[in-house]
């Protein structure tokens, strides 16, 4: 019997099942930060926009386009009704060919129901 090189096939085997396995944990990786990238650039542009949807609707919206620009995004759409604004953004995932996206909504706090006014209780000994 001869096993001469066998160990050199199983070494080459696993080097290349480690290789695999690397490249496709860097994928994941890439694609998860790129996610991380598109949703902040999505809130920090609605908020942004948020903040001018008093001066209309292109104001807002290019407020917001500034703010996911400078978050490396591409804005997709921006939709503002009343004061809400809606902000979807794309971030590309270098190496992969493709985009992550999100959407963020930001608008002002609406109260829920009737405001309840806070009484002091006190004790019956007082």
């Amino acid at each position: 019997m001869r096993d001469r090189g066998a160990a050199t096939i199983l070494v080459l085997a696993f080097g290349l099942f480690l290789t695999v396995a690397g490249l496709a944990a860097a994928g994941v990786g890439t694609a998860r930060v790129g996610r991380h990238q598109a949703r902040t650039a999505a809130d920090l542009g609605a908020l942004a926009g948020a903040a001018k949807a008093v001066h209309g609707p292109a104001v807002a919206c290019a407020r917001a386009g500034q703010f996911v620009a400078a978050n490396h995004g591409r804005m997709a759409s921006c939709v503002v009704e009343g004061l809400e604004v809606e902000v979807r953004a794309e971030v590309a995932l270098p190496g992969l060919g493709r985009r992550a996206e999100a959407t963020a909504r930001a608008g002002p706090v609406f109260a829920i129901g009737p405001v309840v006014e806070q009484q002091s209780i006190t004790s019956a000994g007082d």
